[in-house]
């Protein structure tokens, strides 16, 4: 089944302004792109699209309430940052089972998680008044997530 059709029968005659979770797991897409999905899906919380053959997520509209988005079992193998922009909200991606051969193309996620926690980190150091030991704070906190993404690197490395 397409996912145009598999969409359709998965709204059930709601409206797509409604819908707050969306299952389109083994039908397929054609040309490895999305379709059917679009901007009107404003409060979708959860989808999943999982072995569904997808290649690419140029055409992922924007999604600005999803969470949870379950990608596994496709034929992904970058343009992951796609999501930092449709997706600003997600919490929860399931990449398992694709052709990401690299962790370069995974860093594009971990970039969008640690722009957001500088900002948070900004408004919570704003009551510090001295410039000498905020810039040495803010390399600390940088270097940290660094850090532990490096252990992780080193982590997976083991493991394959």
């Amino acid at each position: 089944m397409e996912m145009k059709k598999k969409i359709n029968l998965e709204l059930k005659n709601r409206a797509p302004e409604e819908v707050t979770e969306l299952v389109l797991d083994n039908c397929l897409c054609v040309n490895g792109e999305i379709e059917g999905l679009n901007d009107t899906f404003k409060e979708l919380e959860f989808l999943s699209m999982a072995n569904v053959e997808l290649s690419s997520l140029a055409r992922l509209p924007s999604l600005n309430k999803l969470r949870k988005l379950e990608l596994s079992d496709n034929i992904i193998s970058g343009g992951l940052e796609v999501l930092a922009e449709k997706c600003p909200n997600l919490t929860y991606l399931n990449l398992s089972g694709n052709k990401i051969k690299d962790l370069s193309t995974v860093e594009a996620l971990t970039e969008m998680k640690m722009r957001k926690k500088r900002r948070k980190r900004k408004l919570v150091h704003l009551k510090d008044t001295r410039r000498r030991t905020t810039t040495r704070r803010r390399r600390m906190m940088m270097k940290r997530p660094v850090q532990k993404w490096e252990r992780e690197k080193r982590r997976w490395a083991f493991h394959t």
